[in-house]
């Protein structure tokens, strides 16, 4: 799998989970599933830094996220 799409995923997993964790703290109620996958979306996030030769600057996650969606698109 590309690292540009492991990187993708993992961002979106994460800003995903955040609305869950919030309600889970609002509710009182342990953050179980929203902390899995949260820490999935970060683990997934830390390997695609770890796996490109040259890393991420964070300049470049946009467009790079942009790559990953219009490859998908096309």
């Amino acid at each position: 799998m590309d690292t540009d799409l492991i990187l993708t995923l993992g961002i979106l997993l994460v800003l995903v989970t955040i609305p869950s964790l919030l309600a889970a703290w609002v509710e009182g109620r342990a953050p179980r599933v929203g902390a899995l996958v949260i820490l999935a979306g970060m683990s997934m996030i830390l390997a695609a830094a770890m796996n490109r030769p040259t890393g991420y600057r964070f300049e470049e996650i946009p467009t790079v996220m942009l790559g990953v969606v219009s490859r998908a698109i096309n």
